[in-house]
Formats: structure tokens, C-alpha cells, sequence
């Protein structure tokens, strides 16, 4: 029996109702500024009222291994007096959950991530600029004809799709701290670039903003740089990129000219024919890279710049922290219906937040950054100590808690010691056929 069921069990020894281990890091006025946006009010006393509700979304995320009604069940969400004791019917969870919608759940991510997502801390700073990335994930959905006609999925190279249908999620994350600000969701079918021009404006002034090539654009880029005050960004040119030299710094750092696409141009009439970006090339296991940027060549050198690039894979790690740890490599999100896909990723992406948040707290106490904790055991610590914690008696010696908790991280940390070499080997191919290692050769 996994840790995690061990730890769950205790919900028959506590009373989890309260749920006021996540109002240590979201204040209550935030949960009823986001409930006041439910897709249903009434003055009905639920049995399910939908502040509990909200923490069980929470609770699906924090215990994917866990069906709906048995987090529901476990951590005892529901009004206190209305029969707790009792098991709760499926259908009634499910009803709750759409009574809620999916708008309080997104609403109070993007809360928290305008909150946390700029956070400075000791020594998270690049030359004083905040560094971010910005990148695309996809998740899938269960097969039903209802969320495939929603979200569509990619075509493969017979006249069939994928197996499943695909939600698209773009994110703005905070690399040191692993903290999302912003995100966005959408079909399959919408592009990236798109939707990440709907939260260029939450990217805080004074930064520098990490890019994957599929980014790439002039009226993107050029909006990032002139909507705030020193804002930066970085991304690897795209393959057979023409420009034209305009003057050379040094043999791998020089200012280019580019034409702006009619495209770019009819999309936002004000951008200019041409424009001109500053070019970095560097070399890593023997092949050339070359990286376009916006940073000026008088303050940021070549080498350092091109050594900030290496650091956009954070926001990949972040997404395999949400795939891996928090889903346990699932195949598809819980849900079947679109409004409660919707409400379960802004669930996922708010308990993350959560997660990080707490670990990052836990790494100053201990002089470290936040990104060197392990997320997977600090999700298991996090999401379940400091619910058994906080509910056995949540109003007192709140401080003392949270100060054990942090302690208990501190086995938590990345091992940044050098790893043996283990070169690759090709082993044999998997074949349902068996082997007979002692048959003659074919002739």
C-alpha cells in the first residue's frame, strides 16, 4: 500500500471539512471572490456547498490514484451536521461539480499565479532581470463524441485521428521558482502562439522571457518588448532564417535585419517592414546553436545569454511535474464532460501552484532556491501532511505547523553531485515471438 493511501486513511481519524491547510496560502476572501462567479447560485444548504466543492477539485488533483467519490468520501467534503458519516452517491459529486463550473476554479488559479508567479527571492535574479518561459503541453481527454467534437485531435497520416481527444495548454512559468502565472486552454486546433499572445501583458516589467522556436514571430516578440519597461525575450531561430548582417560584435554575436511576413504586417498594421534583433551563436556537443534575442549587447554578453537558453527547459520539467507526479502518468484526465475537463486542469494547474508555492517557502527557510526541490515528494509531503496537520486542529499554532512541515523538506533537496557514466548499449529488439538462441543461422 502506497504512502499516500496510509495517509488518506487518517481522514477516518480526522475531520477534513475545513480544508484550511490551503487557506495558509489562499485567503478566504479569495475563495468568495471566486465563488461568486459559479455558473449556479441558491440558498439551498447543500450537502455539498460549493466552497467544499472547490477543495475537492483540489483533491482530485492531489490524489489522481483516488476516484472522485472516494477523495470526496476520505476527506470528508461536505457541511458540517449534514449527515458526514455517510457515503456519498456518485451522482451527487458529479452534480456538485457542475453546479460549481469551471470560472471559480480559473479564476482563483490566476489569482494566485498574479500572486506568486513574480515573487523575487534571494538570488533568483538574472543580471536583476526575472527570468520566465512560455511553452505548450497537450493533455488528453477520455474518448467520447461529445469532448472530441469540442477539443478535435491531430490527424495521423491515414485518414484516421489520434486515439484520443487533445486539450492544448500554453503556460507562462516563473524558471526559478516553477510557479505558473498564467495559462491558457483551448482545443487542439488552436495554435500556440495565439493563445500566448492573451497573457503577454501579465509578464512582469524588468525580465526575460524564454521561448520555444514554435514562437517565433514578429508581432509577438515585438509586442513583448514594447508593451512593458525592460522586458526581454530569447528564442532559437528557426531553421533557413533569412536576414541580412547589420553590424558584427564579435565572431558569434551580431545585429541582423529582418523582413516582417505580409501576414504579421496585416495583423497589426503598425509593425514596421523590417526589423532588426540581436543573433548568438554557441556550440554544445558539437553542434552550432543559434539563439535570437532582444538583449542589449552593451549589457549581456554573448556567453551568458547564451547559457540563459539552456534554462527554458525548466518550464518542460514543470510540465512533467504535472504529468508524471501529480497525474501518476495517466492516460487521460478523470472527466467526461467539457465544462468539468476545464474545471479539473484549472484544478491541476491551481494545486500545482499550491505545491510550489509551499515547497518554494520550505527552500528559502533552508537558504536554498526553490527550484532545487524535488516536486514528486514534496507533492506526496505537501499535499497530504499538511492536510492531516492543519485539520486536526486548524485554527492554532498555525505557524508551528507550517514551520515543522518546512523542516521535514529538507530531505527533499536535488543531489547536484556528478552522476556515473553509463554509456548507451543497443540491446535486443522486443518481439512477441520467442527466441531461440541456440537455432543455426538462417542461410
Amino acid at each position: 500500500m502506497s504512502v499516500q493511501q496510509d495517509l488518506l486513511d487518517l481522514g477516518d481519524l480526522f475531520n477534513f471539512c475545513d480544508l484550511s491547510t490551503f487557506t495558509q496560502n489562499i485567503p478566504l476572501e479569495w475563495v468568495a471572490s471566486a465563488l461568486d462567479l459559479s455558473s449556479q447560485a441558491t440558498i439551498r444548504r447543500r450537502r455539498l456547498p460549493a466552497d467544499q466543492v472547490l477543495w475537492l477539485v483540489l483533491g482530485m488533483a492531489l490524489f489522481r490514484d483516488e476516484p472522485v467519490h472516494e477523495v470526496a468520501r476520505r476527506l470528508n467534503i461536505c457541511a458540517q451536521g449534514l449527515a458526514s458519516d455517510h457515503l456519498l452517491a456518485r451522482s451527487g459529486v458529479t452534480e456538485a461539480r457542475k453546479r460549481l463550473g469551471a470560472d471559480p476554479v480559473e479564476w482563483l488559479f490566476r489569482k494566485t499565479g498574479t500572486q506568486w508567479g513574480a515573487e523575487r527571492y534571494d538570488d533568483d535574479a538574472w543580471h536583476d532581470l526575472q527570468v520566465f518561459a512560455v511553452d505548450g503541453a497537450l493533455l488528453r481527454t477520455p474518448d467520447t463524441p461529445e469532448l472530441r467534437d469540442h477539443f478535435g485531435s491531430g490527424n495521423t497520416p491515414s485518414e484516421r485521428q489520434t486515439p484520443f481527444p487533445m486539450l492544448r495548454l500554453v503556460a507562462l512559468m516563473n524558471v526559478r521558482s516553477h510557479v505558473i502565472l498564467d495559462a491558457q486552454l483551448s482545443p487542439y486546433r488552436r495554435s500556440e502562439m495565439r493563445l500566448a499572445d492573451e497573457f503577454l501583458q501579465q509578464i512582469p516589467d524588468h525580465s526575460v522571457t524564454l521561448f520555444d522556436k514554435g514562437f517565433w514571430g514578429a508581432e509577438l516578440l515585438s509586442s513583448l518588448s514594447s508593451a512593458g519597461s525592460n522586458r526581454h525575450w530569447l528564442i532559437p531561430a528557426k531553421k533557413g532564417l533569412v536576414c541580412e548582417e547589420v553590424s558584427r560584435y564579435s565572431q558569434h554575436d551580431r545585429l541582423v535585419r529582418m523582413k516582417v511576413s505580409p501576414q504579421a504586417r496585416k495583423r497589426n498594421p503598425a509593425l514596421p517592414s523590417h526589423w532588426e534583433v540581436r543573433e548568438v551563436s554557441y556550440e554544445i556537443q558539437g553542434k552550432v546553436k543559434t539563439v535570437m534575442t532582444s538583449l542589449p549587447v552593451d549589457t549581456y554578453n554573448a556567453k551568458a545569454v547564451a547559457k540563459l537558453y539552456q534554462e527554458r527547459w525548466e518550464i518542460e520539467l514543470g510540465f512533467r511535474d504535472i504529468k508524471s507526479s501529480m497525474q501518476q502518468n495517466a492516460m487521460t484526465l478523470r472527466s467526461k464532460k467539457v465544462e468539468l475537463i476545464y474545471q479539473e486542469v484549472w484544478g491541476l494547474l491551481l494545486a500545482y501552484n499550491v505545491i510550489r508555492r509551499e515547497a518554494s517557502q520550505a527552500a528559502v527557510a533552508f537558504g536554498r532556491a526553490p527550484s532545487d526541490i524535488r516536486f514528486k515528494p514534496a507533492c506526496q509531503y505537501i499535499a497530504v501532511q499538511l492536510i492531516v496537520m492543519a485539520a486536526a486542529n486548524p485554527i492554532s499554532a498555525t505557524g508551528r505547523r507550517l514551520a515543522e512541515l518546512r523542516a521535514g523538506i529538507g530531505g527533499l533537496f536535488l543531489d547536484h553531485r556528478p552522476r556515473p557514466s553509463r554509456p548507451r548499449t543497443v540491446k535486443i529488439s522486443k518481439t512477441r515471438f520467442p527466441v531461440d538462441r541456440k537455432a543455426a543461422p538462417l542461410k
